[in-house]
């Protein structure tokens, strides 16, 4: 009884220990930049370019919406690895990876988060056993199709329930065409570290193994968020708004263009319907590609793919998904709108 006693004792202090790493690490990372984003602008003015004030606010504002949703997923990520046997999730899932797919899109239904979040979550999903094909298509439709985003979605476009319905379909038709894509054409040695089995979601279990993978995920994720909110800013300066009206009034580049926005725009899925909304020189299916590709293919969402999954992986993987999300807006496009 008393080493019982004692295991609960040591097993609640880690776990209190793991959570003030979370939230204080968070809390500062995000204080940081906070403060960044509102200082940052002023010395850039003082010391340099209001195109370098620009930049550093485009930056900022990437990399704060991103965070937060960052360390959620690393949380979930860490529990997963720390708590939840393979048995379980082999139970939840079917064992037929073409079956498996359409499940493991669907959950993504019921976890609202964003983009940030799913990379770790999907990539502890692969360690813990599950089919890489099921949690490629869980990595692309939570942060597309979670609860969060549907009502946003209503409330940038009241009046208009067939674009909220647009944007179901479409994302989650993408997210199950590409896992049984890879399900078809994936192969093993595109994913070397989960190939690998390493990392800390195999190296240990219980509320050690939970602080320890909480630690690795979060700072290894953010320096890859931190890249991508870079990309997103230099393009947002180099590239003249007045080059983007020229595709305005021609159907068949407003919905590449759009596509390709939501890409380096890398706006958080809970927004970006509001962005699109503002964009009334657009058609609806330009509209709807562009709420269809950010959640699955944006910069920062490329960058942590890559430090996660390597960069062979990143390459390919959100290159055939542009082009099916792109495909699925256009035909769901189409039919609903």
């Amino acid at each position: 009884m008393e080493n019982l006693r004692r295991s609960v004792g040591d097993g609640v202090r880690v776990a209190a220990r793991a959570l003030v790493y979370a939230v204080v690490g968070g809390t500062a990372l995000l204080t940081v930049v906070t403060v960044g984003s509102v200082l940052g602008p002023t010395v850039a003015l003082d010391l340099a370019t209001p195109a370098t004030a620009a930049w550093w606010t485009v930056f900022t504002a990437v990399a704060v919406q991103g965070i937060p949703f960052l360390l959620l997923g690393t949380v979930v990520s860490a529990a997963i690895g720390a708590f939840v046997p393979e048995r379980v999730l082999r139970r939840v899932l079917p064992g037929n990876p073409v079956l498996a797919v359409p499940v493991a899109g669907a959950a993504g239904a019921v976890l609202p988060g964003c983009e940030c979040a799913s990379v770790p979550v999907a990539d502890s999903l692969m360690r813990r056993g599950v089919a890489p094909a099921a949690a490629l298509a869980f990595l692309l439709s939570a942060p597309a199709v979670n609860p969060v985003v549907l009502v946003a979605t209503s409330l940038a476009f009241p009046g208009e329930p067939a674009m909220v319905g647009a944007r179901l379909v479409a994302s989650l038709a993408t997210a199950v065409v590409m896992g049984w894509l890879w399900v078809r054409f994936g192969k093993e040695e595109w994913l070397p570290s989960v190939r690998r089995g390493t990392g800390p979601a195999t190296a240990a279990g219980g509320w050690r193994g939970f602080r320890d993978g909480l630690r690795h995920d979060f700072l290894h994720a953010g320096g890859f968020l931190v890249l991508g909110a870079a990309a997103a800013a230099t393009f947002n300066i180099l590239v003249p708004r007045s080059l983007l009206g020229v595709f305005t009034g021609s159907p068949w580049l407003s919905v590449p263009l759009l596509a390709v926005l939501a890409v380096v725009l890398c706006v958080c899925s809970e927004a970006d319907a509001f962005v699109a909304a503002s964009l009334t020189g657009f058609s609806p299916t330009a509209r709807l590609a562009f709420m269809v590709v950010g959640p699955m293919v944006d910069l920062k969402l490329v960058a942590l793919q890559a430090g996660t999954f390597g960069r062979a992986f990143a390459v390919r993987f959100s290159s055939v998904t542009w082009v099916v999300a792109v495909l699925s807006s256009v035909l769901v496009g189409g039919w609903l709108l």
